[in-house]
């Protein structure tokens, strides 16, 4: 990871002073840098050893490429101010730089692929971005819309979210060269995790808060997104319940958050939400079976928990 993190510094460089400024802002802001190391992870659990080989580090250092641009341009999308416990980029340069930094960024990762001579690595790649893209226009097109689906809802964050998790783990066995079922069995643990993943983080937007989650509770309910929280609570509430949820999601705002979290409280939508996750955390995990027993397995099955016992 310290290779990573090396490779992504040098390669923010830019003779444009606002990129230096706003990339840095962004890549040292703190998170967890968990796509990466899965594909270091992944890459040694199919016996490719990160410390010597430079493409899995390339490729932990595109996938975190990836992943900050979807941030940069999520954040301009939601009109949020607070990530990771510090002003967002938009906040603090406005959108215009944080979008076009964004697009610096999807074009350096794209430069920095062909690095690999792999048309395989590039292929999933590029796939991913395309459907990371989908995701968003999804999300987007539900935004307000109280009648989204549990099955609407976990296709938007398999696209989102989990299609990049995929990636990083599938990437890992594609680079080792493993066959086929291993290859498959890590890019279903990435889909089962990040879906895991997101689902945890959208309980916690309703449980944390911005000291300890990074960012203000209730965010997603101002924002009119119909996470699965709130599925479960319109489901289980009363009738009246369920319309004044639907409201406040149609409307926006969060000025009726205590009766929202009350309904949520009384319908236990945290808990059946998270039993959700669990599901797909287990799931990640029964699917390293075909994967050779390693120290690097024992941490993809430990990151699976983690996703789900995490406070932020």
């Amino acid at each position: 990871m310290d290779r990573v993190d090396d490779l992504i510094r040098y390669r923010l460089a830019s003779e444009v002073v606002l990129i230096n400024q706003l990339s840095a802002y962004i890549i040292g802001s703190g998170g967890k840098r968990l796509r990466p190391q899965l594909v270091l992870l992944a890459a040694g659990a199919c016996g490719l050893d990160g410390n010597t080989e430079a493409h899995p580090v390339t490729v932990a250092a595109i996938i975190e490429f990836i992943h900050t641009a979807t941030l940069l341009h999520d954040d301009v999308v939601d009109a949020s101010e607070l990530r990771r416990g510090q002003d967002t980029a938009n906040a603090v340069w406005g959108n215009e730089a944080a979008v076009l930094v964004g697009d610096f960024l999807y074009s350096r990762s794209f430069e920095m692929m062909v690095d690999v001579h792999s048309l395989e690595v590039m292929s999933i790649l590029a796939s991913t971005t395309n459907r990371i893209a989908e995701g968003e226009v999804m999300q987007l097109l539900n935004v307000r819309e109280p009648g989204v689906s549990e099955a609407q809802y976990i296709e938007v964050i398999e696209a989102k979210t989990a299609r990049l998790f995929q990636a990083a783990t599938e990437l890992g066995a594609v680079l080792a060269g493993q066959s086929m079922p291993i290859r498959s069995a890590l890019a279903s643990y990435g889909m089962h995790l990040g879906t895991a993943f997101q689902i945890a983080d959208d309980v916690l937007d309703y449980q944390s808060d911005s000291g300890t989650m990074g960012k203000n509770i209730g965010d997603d309910l101002g924002e009119g997104k119909t996470t699965l929280p709130l599925i479960y609570a319109m489901r289980d509430g009363t009738d009246e319940q369920a319309q004044m949820i639907s409201s406040v999601i149609r409307e926006g705002g969060l000025q009726c958050l205590p009766d929202v979290l009350e309904v949520i409280r009384q319908t236990n939508a945290l808990d059946k939400s998270m039993d959700r996750a669990r599901e797909s955390a287990e799931a990640a995990i029964a699917t390293l079976s075909e994967v050779p027993e390693s120290s690097h397995r024992d941490a993809l099955e430990r990151i699976a928990r983690y996703s789900v016992e995490r406070a932020y």
